[in-house]
């Protein structure tokens, strides 16, 4: 006569079902955790880039002001940024300096409009801001060369490097 341990079965497949809901609700939790942070992100990465765009906005409307201190003061002292003729500046007050001067002298007439602008996050506190400016009303400049196009590297979007 065979004797089977029915209790024993149960009970094994009972603790089975209750790991695996334990499991499941483990998994659920971290499935919704995950989300959440995600979501989170999702939610700071937008506003970072919102404010990423209203700093290229304020620049593009310093320069057409020909406000050079408006139009440079979201950079940083370390920034380093060239001209489209090859004119290096370092820093803010560099560059501040060197904006004025050209805005008082071959652009004085010069107008930028923003053709385009891509924010990528190459982390989640750092992204990458791709500026295409059509550029107009310099004097001395090839007409051929009338695009600028600039990348500039954001950290929570309040400053510019």
């Amino acid at each position: 006569m065979k004797t089977v341990h029915t209790r024993s079965i149960c009970s094994r497949n009972m603790r089975q079902a209750r790991v695996a809901r334990i499991l499941g609700a483990v998994v659920i939790a971290l499935g919704a955790t995950f989300t959440t942070l995600g979501n989170a992100q999702s939610l700071n990465n937008r506003k970072d880039e919102e404010a990423i765009r209203a700093l290229i906005v304020e620049m593009t409307e310093g320069f057409n002001r020909h406000d050079a201190k408006a139009a440079t003061r979201m950079y940083t002292p370390d920034a380093d940024f060239v001209t489209v003729r090859g004119e290096a500046f370092r820093g803010t007050a560099d560059f501040e300096k060197g904006l004025a001067a050209i805005l008082a002298t071959r652009a004085k007439d010069a107008m930028l409009k923003t053709l385009d602008v891509r924010v990528r996050f190459i982390r989640p506190d750092v992204a990458l801001a791709h500026v295409t400016n059509e550029l107009s009303g310099l004097k001395q400049f090839p007409p051929d060369l009338n695009l600028r196009d600039s990348q500039t590297v954001s950290d929570h979007g309040d400053s510019v490097h």
